[in-house]
């Protein structure tokens, strides 16, 4: 067994699934909150070799459902990929692979689509289609429309509902832009060659472009011949760069724009500035994967702002928090436009979970939420209504509870960031560290 942290704590994985009904609430649930949050991450389900990484393992799915005040029930589920079959006893999933890669682990984010909820993932995974109640239903290639990798980080645009999303893979020379009808069908494809076979987590879009990372963390064919399951690593002499792709646009259209070296998991948000510029606030890692092949330890993340001139021109970086964070999000109503508001789960360096950040990005104030023994994982805006002001609404976020040795959902106001939560709801067991989740509201 090897000696990563991310094995022990509430990194560790859990051994059962787990349904739990009328869960005990603290303050009131606030009654216009009617749907599932959902969340996901890898859990593996046999031991661990003496490689392992945080970022692989299969994909474990939780779950809360409320109305009407309540939390009604919680649940997780198994991502019933191969591993899980096999070590479970449980008959194999259908539909179609793209690869073999990871033997249809889906582990990084669950989404809701075309009436759909899919567990998903980057490197070449198909999305995998599970039921309202998180039980794998089957992988998919969205009707057959899918032509290579997806991501785990589409992003929605608000004045379409069109899902655009960039995939990898390390049999691929280029990286795939993809958009996702309404229907639920790949509607577009545009291949962008690049030099490396480099790991592209998420990306970006404005009204006019899709934002492309190309950056130094690359496929590296000696770490799988060494047993690691994760091989990819940083490479000083690749360099970095962002590429500012016409949404209406070809491949040969791209612009590419460097910045300095660092690598980026997660932006906050891009939107177009007056002068016609790409504003983009990323997460940004000094390096990752350079000296520890176990998860991202490589220094502090900082919340940084590039400012990228579609004519041309340096890239103006600037820094907008020096404090270590990740796991950015905020309204997505404002996905690709002028915002003000953004949240981060506050960590050390590398990935220690502790409290939330709060940015107002218009007066530059950062507002640090530190609840003693709770462990904040991502947190995820819910609007007050769809008419609401971008900062009236709910943030909700799963938490280790550090007495109790299990999860808590912690729902706050996020205009009263610092206050008391409006309600805390305690589930049975613990949820692990792990990566992304949405909220879905009822149908």
């Amino acid at each position: 067994m090897t000696d990563t942290p991310y094995l022990s704590g509430n990194f560790a994985p859990v051994a059962d699934e787990t349904t739990a009904h009328d869960l005990p609430v603290k303050g009131q649930i606030p009654v216009d909150l009617c749907g599932r949050l959902l969340r996901i991450g890898p859990n593996p389900v046999t031991p661990p070799g003496p490689n392992h990484h945080w970022f692989v393992g299969s994909g474990l799915v939780h779950g809360v459902w409320l109305r009407d005040g309540r939390a009604q029930a919680y649940r997780s589920r198994f991502v019933r990929d191969d591993q899980v079959c096999e070590a479970k006893g449980w008959p194999g999933t259908p539909g179609p692979r793209y690869t073999e890669l990871g033997g249809g682990a889906a582990n990084t984010n669950v989404i809701a689509h075309a009436g759909r909820t899919y567990a998903i993932v980057e490197a070449g995974g198909n999305p995998v289609e599970l039921s309202d109640e998180l039980d794998t239903v089957a992988r998919s290639d969205f009707d057959g429309t899918l032509p290579g990798p997806f991501s785990a980080h589409p992003k929605r645009d608000p004045a379409s509902g069109e899902l655009h999303v960039l995939g990898y893979y390390p049999g691929l020379d280029a990286l795939h832009y993809n958009v996702v009808g309404v229907d639920g069908r790949v509607r577009k494809t545009v291949e962008i060659p690049v030099a490396g076979k480099t790991m592209v987590h998420d990306c970006a879009i404005t009204p006019n472009y899709f934002i492309v990372f190309d950056m130094p963390v690359l496929f590296d064919p000696e770490l799988v011949e060494q047993g690691i399951p994760l091989p990819y690593r940083w490479y000083d002499d690749y360099g970095t760069r962002v590429g500012l792709l016409p949404r209406d646009g070809t491949a040969d259209d791209i612009g590419w724009h460097a910045v300095d070296p660092c690598f980026v998991f997660h932006p906050m948000n891009a939107y177009e500035d007056s002068d016609g510029r790409v504003v983009l606030d990323v997460v940004r890692h000094p390096k990752m994967f350079a000296t520890r092949l176990d998860g991202p330890n490589e220094g502090r993340s900082t919340l940084d702002r590039w400012i990228v001139d579609p004519k041309g021109g340096p890239v103006k970086e600037s820094r907008l928090s020096d404090r270590g964070q990740e796991f950015p999000r905020h309204d997505e109503r404002l996905i690709g436009q002028p915002y003000r508001y953004g949240y981060c789960g506050a960590v050390g360096d590398g990935i220690a979970f502790g409290g939330l950040l709060k940015h107002d990005l218009r007066t530059g104030e950062t507002l640090h939420r530190d609840d003693a023994g709770l462990q904040y994982q991502e947190p995820v805006f819910v609007p007050r209504s769809d008419e609401a002001g971008e900062d009236d609404g709910w943030l909700m976020a799963y938490a280790h509870d550090q007495r109790r040795d299990a999860a808590n959902v912690v729902i706050l106001h996020a205009q009263d960031f610092l206050g008391e939560p409006v309600a805390t709801i305690e589930l049975p067991v613990r949820v692990p560290f792990g990566f992304h989740g949405n909220w879905v509201p009822e149908r």
